[in-house]
């Protein structure tokens, strides 16, 4: 499983032109299985996303996005095995 953590590189203003095209990517690997959660950073500086799924395909994934096409974020990719989880939340344990 990996923590894909967004970081905005440009101002906000400069984000929301590129919004759309990146919730619809967003909602390309929600349907494929890939993301199991995602939402903004407080304060909104960025975003994150809960992933499955291999390094190389997460990496490629990445490479979709918008806001890495037009350089809008950066990211930073973090994996782990998760062996426990909430009530409900079993399915994320490996």
């Amino acid at each position: 499983m990996f923590i894909i953590s967004l970081t905005y590189e440009v101002p906000l203003e400069e984000v929301e032109p590129h919004m759309q095209a990146h919730m619809e990517w967003v909602n390309r690997y929600y349907d494929k299985g890939v993301f199991i959660a995602s939402g903004r950073k407080v304060p909104r500086t960025g975003g994150v996303i809960l992933a499955r799924g291999d390094r190389a395909s997460i990496e490629a994934c990445i490479a979709e996005d918008p806001f890495s096409a037009y350089g809008v974020a950066k990211y930073e990719v973090t994996e782990f095995t998760p062996t426990r989880a909430a009530e409900g939340l079993e399915s994320l344990v490996e």
